[in-house]
């Protein structure tokens, strides 16, 4: 089935695009899926790894339609609601032919609604069956041919026989929470000619075959004329939904209308929770109202700083109205930025399929696990997160996990495990790739990089530097080339994609224990909370969610730690002071740290450190206005805003910051988020 949604999506490029592909590959398919109908052998081919699907569009020619067959119907299929549960008690015969017992019919037809709010009928005559001993016919007549069905519509109704020796209230609690999503009788007694069709000498027909031609499949429409012209399976009852008093007399519009209204109303008091209205916007117009805010946002600031330059003191009405301004603004924004978030499941379940082809290509037993898949982002990082997730999956599987062989000989289980996560975390969203596999050989990547001259061989590297070396632009340690791996494209792929989304990612691995790869995201690319502040008469805003807390540092508690460097003691513990003025070049010189403000900020793999900026200007919302879009990359800075004055303003990038002070240059492949 995930080969014919392969070759349908090719087709609809096709139509969409032009051009033509291996008609070969579509008549092969036809001929599988016929003889998958028919119940037949499927053909015996040498097993080839299919390579993982490219996203590209691919130009297809109508395939080839195949001889029309009489004889394309599915095979009759035993059926069983036993199947469905073991908690559905079985009926045995002693008990059908007790005395005591009740028969009621019961006419069960379902709207589409019952399916929208997540019920399926099979399951509530799974309950019904614990009720008493049935006897179920399924009426088809008001099924459409294939090509007028409505994917949401629900054509099918049931008649259903029920012996029990129970009260019609037992049965009509079965339907207790559907009942309104559903037209549904219960007579007491039953209708046996309206049964004698299904029986015979009391036991059921078996069920007939559904015609079903795929020369649907040819590009001429009329060869899906004889599925319109089939009979009714004989499994359909004499009487059809038509002929049962079910719905309602027809209303005219405006009282069908008070109608609806008036069942929605009851189904509010009956508890049954309304499906939720909702509307398709186009994201373009999403995008230009976001956009609109946030000059709203900037706007609203303009207009307070004015007020503060030309008010004389004290409280007004002004200053009343600005704070109410103020909250509406955010208010406003806020709801804006939750129309764009959405749940990151559409991405996480696009690599269930990756792992599994990857899986066979290599090989290996690998078991998928996803957590917080409703953890909510911004519609923008979610477009962009899918190829670098990709990227790392398959790195993950193919360099990650061992064989099957291997593992039982390392004492694990001979299934890999492969843990996808997502989680909130400090105004931002955290993705996690976890597996239990080998982890970094690092011994293997410091000398491959030694190999390939992007470090000298006595240079002193940690574990943590040795590991990032994977993210270097062509660095691979596959001995061979594959479809997979081993072409020096993938991790530094996904460190720029990470990097342009404002995000940074690290590694923590562990040999014979498995590596975590960990990205850490905006939750959304507009709007932050950031603390203004002035290092070197220069304004930089520092984004709020990397802030620990602030302080004022004393003289006894700076400590100078060699030439260059200093600490400050916070709490019996020692943090280094970084000089923002000094790293950024806005001075040549150290200044003072007396004379200036200690912001205590954490970043995602350094740690905490100590900024030190001149003054704080205040904490304010800003609106994030890509620098590298509109001027060009600057090292240290992730991007600028506009302020309440009108002067434009630069947002720090802190990780950056963090990894200078340590002793790297400040270089513009650092520059990594706008959030900190």
């Amino acid at each position: 089935m995930l080969k014919s949604a392969d070759v349908l999506a090719d087709l609809t490029a096709a139509s969409r695009d032009g051009g033509s592909v291996d008609k070969s590959r579509t008549s092969d398919l036809v001929k599988e899926l016929e003889a998958f109908a028919k119940g037949t052998p499927l053909p015996v081919a040498a097993p080839v790894a299919e390579p993982v699907r490219q996203e590209a569009p691919v130009a297809v020619a109508a395939p080839a339609a195949p001889e029309p067959t009489d004889d394309a119907g599915f095979q009759p299929v035993p059926f069983s609601f036993d199947d469905f549960g073991d908690e559905a008690d079985e009926a045995t015969p002693a008990e059908a032919e007790g005395g005591g017992r009740s028969v009621f019919t019961v006419r069960f037809k379902p709207r589409s609604d019952l399916y929208a709010k997540g019920n399926e009928a099979v399951l509530l005559m799974r309950d019904l069956a614990k009720v008493g001993d049935l006897q179920v016919i399924c009426e088809i007549d008001a099924l459409p041919p294939i090509d007028q069905l409505d994917p949401e519509g629900a054509y099918f109704s049931w008649l259903i026989r029920v012996e029990t020796d129970k009260d019609e209230d037992a049965i009509r609690h079965v339907f207790e929470f559907a009942e309104w999503d559903c037209l549904f009788e219960v007579k007491p007694g039953a209708d046996e000619a309206l049964f004698s069709v299904h029986t015979a000498s009391g036991e059921d027909l078996p069920m007939a075959p559904v015609p079903f031609d795929l020369s649907m499949l040819d590009e001429e429409p009329a060869a899906a004329a004889p599925v319109a012209d089939a009979p009714a399976p004989a499994v359909v009852a004499a009487v059809s939904v038509e002929e049962a008093p079910l719905a309602p007399p027809s209303l005219p519009r405006a009282e069908k209308a008070i109608a609806a209204e008036a069942e929605k109303k009851e189904a509010a008091v009956a508890g049954v929770p309304a499906a939720p209205q909702t509307i398709r916007v186009d994201l373009d117009r999403v995008d230009r109202l976001i956009n609109l805010v946030g000059e709203l946002v900037i706007n609203q600031a303009m207009l307070a700083q004015s007020v503060v330059e030309n008010e004389s003191g004290g409280s007004s009405a002004i200053n009343l109205g600005l704070e109410e301004l103020q909250q509406l603004t955010r208010e406003i924004q806020d709801s804006v930025m939750a129309i764009r978030a959405q749940p990151v499941k559409p991405v996480f379940q696009r690599m269930g399929r990756i792992v599994r082809e990857i899986a066979d290509m290599t090989g290996k037993n690998v078991r998928l696990v996803t957590e917080g898949e409703n953890t909510e982002v911004d519609k923008t990082v979610i477009d962009k997160l899918a190829e670098p997730l990709t990227h790392m999956i398959r790195n993950a599987v193919d360099h990650g996990l061992e064989t099957p062989e291997k593992r039982l000989a390392l004492g694990k289980n001979a299934e890999g495990v492969l843990r996808l996560t997502a989680k909130h975390r400090s105004g931002r969203i955290v993705i996690e790739i976890a597996d239990d596999g080998a982890g970094i050989n690092r011994e293997r990547v410091r000398s491959k990089a030694i190999e390939n001259g992007l470090i000298a061989p006595d240079a002193n590297l940690s574990d943590e530097d040795i590991d990032n070396l994977i993210f270097h632009p062509g660095f691979s340690t596959a001995e061979k080339l594959s479809d997979i791996s081993g072409r020096g494209v993938g991790m530094d792929v996904v460190k720029r994609s990470i990097q342009q989304l404002g995000g940074r990612i690290s590694i923590t691995s562990k040999p014979g224990k498995g590596s975590i790869f960990t990205m850490s995201l905006p939750l959304t690319l507009a709007v932050l909370d950031g603390m203004v502040v002035t290092v070197a008469n220069q304004t930089l805003v520092v984004p709020l969610t990397a802030i620990v807390e602030t302080l004022q540092p004393e003289k006894q508690d700076i400590h100078a730690f060699g030439p260059t460097q200093r600490l400050i003691a916070i709490r019996d513990t020692f943090c280094p002071l970084v000089d923002v003025g000094h790293i950024l070049n806005f001075r040549s010189y150290l200044a003072n740290p007396i004379d200036g403000v200690a912001l205590l900020v954490e970043s995602e793999g350094g740690g905490q450190r100590a900024l030190m900026v001149d003054a704080i200007q205040g904490q304010r919302q800003v609106v994030i206005k890509s620098l590298e879009a509109n001027y060009t990359n600057v090292p240290g800075i992730a991007a600028a805003t506009i302020l309440g004055d009108g002067r434009v303003a630069l947002i720090l990038d802190v990780d950056a910051v963090v990894t200078a002070s340590r002793g790297h240059a400040l270089s513009s492949e650092m520059t990594l988020s706008a959030t900190g």
